[in-house]
Order: C-alpha cells, then sequence, then structure tokens
C-alpha cells in the first residue's frame, strides 16, 4: 500500500529510541513521524531513557537498568558504554575534544541504528548479542569475536576506523552489552535480535517510486537532500550529538559497506520501527513502500569503502542484495541492487560451487 503522506515516516540508524536513523515528520520523540506516544524520549535528549524490565515490548524482552547499578566500577563501565553507544559522535567520533579519540568518521550515533541505545526489540537490537558470539560471519567467512562485530560497525556503519580491542572504551562497549544481554542464555540469542523478515517484493524495488515516498514521508525531517538536521552549536554540546534527525546519505551517514546500505536490511528495519512508537507487531510503513523508499535512499551518494571486492571470500554467502561487485550468479548488477532478489537466492542455493569459484 501507499505510505499516507506526511502523517507516517520513513525513518537510523545502520545502525538507533532517542535517535532514529529515519525519520519524517518533526516530532517530540526522536522518531521520523507524527507525535510519539506520551512519554516517548526527545531525540535531542543527551542520554537514551534507561530500559527496564517493567518497560519490556514483548514476552521475554526483558532488558535490565543501567541506572539501577551501583556507583562502582561496574556500573560505572556499564553507564559508559550506553554513553558512547548514544553519544557516539562527541564521545569517540568526529566531535571528541581529543583528536585522538576520534574513530567514528560520520556523525551518526550507533543508536542511529541501534534503537534506542540497542535495548529495543527487533530495532537491531543490541540486547541478546552477547551470548551468541563468538560466530561465523559470512563477510569474513571466518568466525568473529563480538570486539571484530563492533569494530565492523566502526569502519563501515559508523565510517571510521577501529577501536583498540584492549582498549577502555571497548570494554565499556562490551560490558554494556553483556549487562543488558542479561536474560540471554548463552549460545541462544533473546527472541527480536535484529528485524523481521519481511517477504521480498516479486518485482524490482522502484527508487523513482522511493523519491517520491520520501519526499512526502522523510524529507520534511531529513531534508529534500537527504542530509538530516543539525544541531545548533549550543544544543549539540549539551546533547552531545550533532543530529536531531541524522543524514540518510552524503559524507555524515553510513558508507557503503555498512549493512544498512543493502535495500533488503535496511527495508525490514525500515517497516518494522518506524515511525518511533510503531511495533513490529503493527507496522506502519507498508512493505513495498519500505523497499522502494530505501531503494531511492541508497542510490544517493555516500562514503566509499575501499577493499569491498574483498568481502564475502566464499561467494556463495554472499547475500543477494548486495551491491557491490563482484557480482554472484548469471544477474545483471541492477538485479543485485533493487531485485527482484528470490532468484538470485534460489541461485546461490542451487549452485553453491558456481558461485565460489566468481572472481
Amino acid at each position: 500500500m501507499r505510505t499516507p503522506p506526511l502523517p507516517w515516516v520513513i525513518a537510523g540508524a545502520l545502525l538507533v529510541g532517542v535517535p532514529a536513523l529515519f525519520a519524517a515528520r518533526p516530532a517530540p520523540g526522536p522518531a521520523p513521524a507524527a507525535a510519539p506516544p506520551a512519554g516517548s524520549p526527545r531525540p535531542d535528549q543527551a542520554r537514551p531513557p534507561a530500559p527496564s524490565a517493567s518497560a519490556a515490548e514483548g514476552p521475554g524482552w526483558q532488558v535490565p537498568d543501567p541506572d539501577a547499578l551501583p556507583d562502582d566500577a561496574y556500573g560505572r563501565a556499564v553507564r559508559r558504554g550506553r554513553d558512547l553507544i548514544a553519544r557516539t559522535s562527541s564521545t569517540i567520533g568526529p566531535d571528541a575534544a581529543d583528536p585522538a579519540m576520534r574513530f567514528a568518521g560520520n556523525g551518526l550515533d550507533c543508536q542511529s541504528c541501534h534503537l534506542q541505545a540497542g535495548t529495543q526489540q527487533f530495532g537491531l537490537p543490541l540486547a541478546g548479542v552477547w551470548g551468541v558470539f563468538p560466530t561465523y560471519i559470512g563477510r569474513e567467512d571466518e568466525v568473529r569475536t563480538l570486539e571484530e562485530r563492533v569494530n565492523g560497525c566502526m569502519e563501515r556503519s559508523m565510517n571510521g576506523r577501529a577501536l583498540p580491542v584492549e582498549g577502555p572504551e571497548m570494554k565499556a562497549i562490551l560490558t554494556y552489552v553483556r549487562h543488558i544481554s542479561a536474560p540471554e542464555r548463552v549460545g541462544q540469542s533473546l527472541h527480536g535480535r535484529g528485524s523481521p523478515p519481511l517477504p521480498l517484493p516479486d518485482r524490482a524495488a522502484d527508487p523513482e517510486r522511493g523519491r517520491q515516498i520520501y519526499a512526502d514521508a522523510c524529507a520534511t525531517c531529513h531534508g529534500a537532500d537527504g542530509q538530516g538536521q543539525r544541531l545548533e552549536a549550543p544544543e549539540a554540546a549539551e546533547t552531545g550529538r550533532r543530529y536531531r534527525f541524522p543524514p540518510l546519505w552524503g559524507p555524515d551517514s553510513y558508507n557503503d559497506g555498512a549493512g544498512m546500505a543493502r535495500t533488503i536490511t535496511a527495508a525490514r528495519f525500515v517497516h518494522a520501527n518506524m515511525p518511533l512508537g510503531t511495533t513490529f507487531e503493527a507496522p506502519a510503513i507498508g512493505a513495498e513502500d519500505a523497499f522502494d523508499a530505501m531503494a531511492f535512499v541508497n542510490t544517493q551518494p555516500r562514503p566509499r569503502k575501499e577493499g569491498l571486492e574483498r568481502d564475502y571470500p566464499d561467494r556463495s554467502k554472499k547475500p543477494a542484495d548486495a551491491a557491490y561487485p563482484p557480482f554472484v550468479g548469471p544477474f545483471a548488477p541492477e538485479q543485485h541492487r533493487y531485485g527482484p532478489w528470490k532468484p538470485i537466492q534460489d541461485w546461490l542455493r542451487a549452485n553453491p560451487d558456481a558461485a565460489r569459484v566468481t572472481n
């Protein structure tokens, strides 16, 4: 169905609560859309609302409250980790006071994609990931640690450089992730990780149709030029954030190697989470609108990551919507970018050996 004209919003954000990566009409909350429910946080708050078990979003979704911890080394580390996720741009990003601490290369915060500082069910949460690492990741075709996964985001979604693995910032992030993942069992992730599956369209996503959806539903917040709403200097200093609503393309957004640069991934996120207050049980953005809008967003200029041809050394593991070469299978690059993707997925399942020799 067609997205309603301004009342609804496409929303982070690759990857995120207080600020959402995708938004649309100015509202009191971080969300992109019509006024969010009472009690929703403002997008310009310096600190995300403290998640708590009583505010769980669904059965079994219990997130401990970092503010309930005492003022000891562990409690301070957890809260420091939360700040790094919620205020990335000013703590370890381009606005950090110490130039040596500028690891993130754009103006996004981690919670631009990992909503509510990584605590929102199906909002690409960080809650629930602790016990599943180390795990195999196809992009590197190897088992990776959580530290390596964090640095993958730093280099792609944040368009920056890796954090020192033994440094205090990485330790704080890991401590925070461990704390908010407390309800999970080792080796078994919580229901609500990632974004929910979304049936793929039988047609190609239409970026021109997406352009109009973007103009109708997103441009009020993110701008016709996709550059977001940058805070004035006093408010940025007070909140520790660069943007009220973040840019969806351009030099201050995620690069072309980020997960959000894949249209299937981005459409699932938008469909399940936007506008703020939407739940995955009752999405407000139609599936076709989400695919078309994100096809448009991801055709816009953004930073380039060098060396993407080295991703997915086992080419049979390369996602159908990875929009950079080498392209796997007898399909045009445009089909990888826009779909239909199901024929590519079917071919990959039927021809893994042929896919592996792609170069």
